[in-house]
């Protein structure tokens, strides 16, 4: 199934044989430490930056209704942020992933972001849709 907005994430993991966790990631654009003149040109215009980690939540695909439902408890929790990155955590022989297990990803998944390293994940707007990174700042 392709992925064209975060609605279809929600139906792709309700439909897996393995009950699953979502992973989400809500990040800000900042700018970097020490910033050189152009960055900060750059990020002044609405381009650029790096992506920090704001909240990270997990989720059941039942607990969210919509994009809408996520965002409007985001909004709840007073976050302030961009781009969210979703991932899917699958379980095995019928149970989900543990606590431990979930955590762990997580984790993992607030690294990858800090370092760049997004390419397994999946990058949607404040609308719920999909960015490409090259297109995520402006």
């Amino acid at each position: 199934m392709r992925i064209e907005s975060f609605n279809d994430l929600l139906v792709a993991a309700r439909a897996q044989p393995q009950p699953q966790r979502l992973l989400l990631v809500f990040t800000q654009a900042e700018l970097p430490d020490q910033p050189t003149a152009e960055q900060r040109q750059q990020f002044q215009a609405g381009r650029g930056g790096v992506l920090t980690p704001q909240i990270c939540v997990d989720k059941t695909p039942d607990e969210l209704s919509s994009f809408a439902a996520l965002l409007a408890e985001a909004q709840s929790l007073g976050a302030d942020w961009q781009i969210v990155f979703a991932a899917a955590l699958s379980g095995s022989g019928g149970q989900a992933p543990t606590e431990a297990q979930t955590n762990a990803a997580l984790q993992r998944m607030v690294e990858a972001i800090k370092q760049g390293q997004v390419g397994g994940l999946i990058p949607f707007d404040l609308a719920g849709q999909p960015l490409r990174l090259g297109e995520a700042a402006n």
